[in-house]
Parts: structure tokens; C-alpha cells; sequence
């Protein structure tokens, strides 16, 4: 079997400030950087992403691979048209000219809009569709945040979605697209569809499968696998302001009255589920007075405060300042946060040299008045100029270049400040520049829900904070004026075009 692997993904917070030019494709942000043709085999190898998982099941099966184009970009503002057209362009040339095809598989996101395009995976599958034509099944993996729009459905013969979040089945569910897409070249029969879009958003803090009651939603979504239905549950990102925002459940089967089944026991377990999506959240003062409070009653240390609003995972910028002021206000002792982007700082830090001591406007935000730069005086604990690789269950052994980065050390509290943004999801994020996570006994991490695959070990509690920051804990906080007409902005919440 020939077959077409090529993958492109990218989750646009519609609200964000930055948005995602070449340049940051081209750099990875905790993905492999931009990779075209043979050099793909080699680098989507042995990572947890969803083009790893294919490339096994292809050697599996015996499929003649053709590798086109894998592009990633961390979370951020639109895709600009410059770089959607030219990575776009080149994975259809690449699929163009590999010749005659028995199949094309596709790693995507789901949650992908550009500066002049909604969907921007529709748009890419519909452009790939006038390549090969109708009768060349076509399969793609996508993230369990995709925002999925129905022309996606129509372009494509089989998809599915991440079961965990922490997203620590990427190459799983490649894996599982792989073989649903030979399933189909060797059966020569397309499986029928079912979509359902689902009534309400949750806040991604809330939507954990390590917790109750996604945790219950998806087992449930796994199981069908048993009945010969591939089944997805797509709980959204919701920071994007277009119609296809919101959940849905989709369902390939062998005929179409058990795909309509599935959706249908997925939207029904969803709408039961709605109350049971809430949870307690902290301010960043907050958040540091109940940690020291645990910690003063015998809580197991570290305690993790995930400072979400600033979550680089979802569009956040990694600078603000809230959850460090708040640790230093409070004299917290044996506290690291990680990370703050500010080159500005590091070079500073680099020219003061390592034991030194240095003032710096370090970190803040220019869209939140009250996050403005933390004036400080830090010592310069480590210079680091080597990236890191990042071995926990989320990253999955994937190179991250950080660098330059350093430990600065104020009062009580260390910060890992870095050059380059990632999601602080790992914990040789912040080994890397000389701290022990474990010895800590407070941890800040500029994450929502991904860190919990390496840090749910060793944490004794973790709380949600809500420091200011570009990515609003709850979508009803957020300025939507496009998103379709009923969707409920929260559990219970208000409703949008009420």
C-alpha cells in the first residue's frame, strides 16, 4: 500500500495577541520543528506525537511510505495566511507528487484558524481531497480540543481523536488512525458517519481525564472500539471566536444506525455529565496561602499551583507576573516557577555570570495594566545554553530548545526564565537549569492540564489558580460574538445568543 503521511497542527486562541508565522513552525515550541520529506521518517520516530504512532503501524502493515510535510506551532493567535498557503501548499504539492496513492493519512489538530481562513483543517483536507480524488480514503488524527466542523467530516473516510488530557496517547491515536485507514485499504469498504455537536463548554482546567467525570465520558468512548465503532469525543477549544467552536461527538461504523447509536450515547452521557464539570479555582494570593496552609498541616510536598491563565499550551505568552509576586508576598520558601520568557532578562543574567546578583524588570504583560514587569533583585543561580529533552509522558522524549535560560533565585524562590516558550509540562523543564522538582515544596506551572502526567506523581495537591493572563480560565468570560446559537459558555452557564 502507498501511502501519504503528512501532518500540520496548530490550536488558535482567537484571542491571543501573537500569532503563528513561519518562523514559529519552523521552531517546533515543544514540537518537532517543520520537517519535509525523508528527514520525517527519522524525526517522527519514537515521540509522542500522532505521525510516531503512523510510522509504526505503517512498518506493521507493510505500507510504502510516502512522507510529505509535518509542521507544528505552539498554541497562539491566528495561523497568518503567509504560513498557512506555504506549508499547505507544499503538503499538497508533496501528496501531488507522490504519484498514484492508495491512501493519504493526516496528523492534524482540529482547532486550527488563520488569518483568513475558520477551519483550517477543513480547508487543508478539502484541498488534499482535489489531489486524490474521491476514491482514496483518507485518515486523520486529531487532538481531543479540536473544534471540528463538519466539511472536515465530509473530506475525510475516518478520524479520531485523543482519549487523554494530559494528552498522553498522541502516538496512540496516530497509531489507531493508521490502522482504521488500512482497515479500509484492505477491506476495500468506507465506513459511515455520525455527528452530533453537544450543548455545552467546559473550562480546559476541568476537563482532565485523570478526574471525574471525563475521566468516566471517555472509558465509555474506548469501549466502542469492542463493537467495531470508532468513536471520538471532541471537547473543544474554546478561546476561538467561529461558529464551529464547542464539543461534538463523532462515530464511524459499519452502518450508519450504530454510528448514529454511538453519537447518540456519547451526547447523552455528556449533557448527564454537566454539573459534575466544576471545580474550585484560587486567585494567585490565594493559591500560595492554601499551599503553605497544607504544607503547615502535613500535605506531602510539592504542592502545584497551575497558574492557567497564562497556559503557553493555550495561547498564553509565559510572562506574567501574578503567581510570582504572589510567592514573594508571601515569603514562600522552597517555591519554583516555571517558565518566564523574557531573553531581555537572560542576557542580563548571562552578563552578571553565575553567583551574581542583578536587577531585573523580569516578565509582565502589555495587555493587563496590573501585570506590569516585576522590578527585582535576583541572584544568578545557573546560565544554561543546552536544550533539554523533555523524557515525561507528555512530551515523550521530544528535544526542546529553550535556550539561553537560567535559574534566578529571589528570596525563597527560584524562576526559570528562558529565550524560547513551552508549555511548562515536564519536569526536566526544570531540572535542566539546576532545580530538583521534587525537593520543592511549592511548584507554579505555567500549564493547565498537560503537566499533570509528570507532576500527578509526586504532587501532594494541586490547586487551579487564576493570576491575569491572555488565556481566560472560563469561556464565558470571553468576548464571543460568532459561535453558534444555544451553546451554553460554561456548565450551567449563560448561553450564547440569549
Amino acid at each position: 500500500m502507498r501511502v501519504a503521511l503528512a501532518g500540520f497542527l496548530h490550536e488558535t486562541n482567537t484571542f491571543a495577541p501573537n500569532p503563528a508565522d513561519l518562523p514559529a513552525f519552523q521552531q517546533g515550541g515543544g514540537y518537532i520543528p517543520l520537517t519535509e520529506g525523508a528527514a520525517l521518517l527519522e524525526a517522527g520516530k519514537g515521540v509522542n506525537l500522532g505521525i510516531s504512532g503512523a510510522l509504526t503501524v505503517a512498518a506493521e502493515r507493510g505500507w510504502q511510505v510516502e512522507p510529505v510535510l509535518w509542521a507544528g506551532a505552539i498554541p497562539s493567535a491566528h495561523v497568518t495566511e503567509e504560513a498557512f498557503e506555504s506549508i499547505a501548499k507544499r503538503i499538497v504539492e508533496g501528496i501531488r507528487a507522490a504519484g498514484p496513492l492508495d491512501g493519504v493519512f493526516l496528523d492534524l489538530h482540529g482547532a486550527m484558524v488563520t488569518t483568513h481562513l475558520d477551519d483550517g483543517e477543513g480547508e487543508l483536507a478539502t484541498r488534499v481531497r482535489a489531489v486524490v480524488g474521491p476514491d482514496v480514503p483518507i485518515a486523520a488524527a486529531l487532538d481531543l480540543h479540536g473544534n471540528i466542523s463538519r466539511r472536515l467530516v465530509e473530506m475525510v473516510d475516518v478520524l479520531t481523536g485523543f482519549r487523554t488530557y494530559p494528552h498522553v496517547d498522541m502516538a496512540e491515536t496516530g497509531a489507531r488512525a493508521a490502522r482504521l485507514l488500512d482497515d479500509i485499504l484492505r477491506s476495500g469498504t468506507l465506513p459511515a458517519k455520525a455527528y452530533r455537536s453537544l450543548p455545552y463548554m467546559v473550562p480546559i482546567s476541568f476537563q482532565s481525564t485523570t478526574m471525574e467525570p471525563a475521566a468516566s465520558l471517555y472509558r465509555s468512548v474506548a469501549q466502542m472500539d469492542d463493537a467495531g465503532t470508532a468513536a471520538s469525543l471532541f471537547m473543544g477549544f474554546p478561546a476561538a471566536d467561529i461558529p464551529d467552536c464547542g464539543p461534538c461527538a463523532i462515530a464511524f461504523a459499519p452502518t450508519q444506525k450504530a454510528a448514529e447509536a454511538a453519537v447518540d450515547q456519547i451526547a447523552a452521557a455528556y449533557g448527564e455529565a454537566e454539573s459534575a464539570f466544576d471545580s474550585r479555582t484560587y486567585t494567585a494570593a490565594e493559591g500560595v496561602a492554601e499551599a503553605q496552609r497544607l504544607l503547615a498541616t502535613g500535605v506531602k510536598a510539592p504542592i502545584v499551583l497551575a497558574d492557567t491563565q497564562d497556559n503557553p499550551g493555550a495561547g498564553g505568552a509565559a510572562t506574567t507576573t501574578g503567581m510570582l509576586r504572589a510567592l514573594v508576598e508571601a515569603e514562600a520558601q522552597k517555591a519554583a516557577l516555571g517558565l518566564i520568557v523574557d531573553p531581555e532578562s537572560v542576557s542580563r543574567a548571562f552578563a552578571a555570570g553565575e553567583g551574581a546578583s542583578v536587577r531585573l524588570s523580569l516578565g509582565g504583560h502589555p495587555d493587563f495594566p496590573e501585570d506590569v514587569p516585576f522590578e527585582t533583585e535576583a541572584v544568578v543561580e545557573q546560565l544554561v545554553t543546552d536544550k533539554l529533552q523533555a523524557t515525561g509522558p507528555y512530551y515523550g522524549g521530544t528535544w526542546l530548545d529553550l535556550s539561553p535560560a537560567a535559574c534566578l533565585r529571589i528570596g525563597g524562590v527560584r524562576v526559570v526564565v528562558t529565550s524560547q516558550i513551552a508549555q511548562l509540562a515536564d519536569r526536566e523543564m526544570f531540572r535542566f537549569v539546576g532545580i530538583t522538582p521534587e525537593d520543592q515544596s511549592i511548584l507554579v506551572l505555567k500549564s493547565s492540564t498537560h503537566f499533570r502526567a509528570d507532576f500527578d506523581p509526586i504532587a501532594g495537591k494541586t490547586l487551579v489558580c487564576l493570576a491575569p493572563g491572555p488565556m481566560a480560565f472560563s469561556p464565558a468570560d470571553l468576548p464571543f460574538t460568532r459561535l453558534r446559537t444555544g451553546l451554553r459558555l460554561s456548565p450551567n452557564g449563560p448561553v450564547f445568543g440569549s
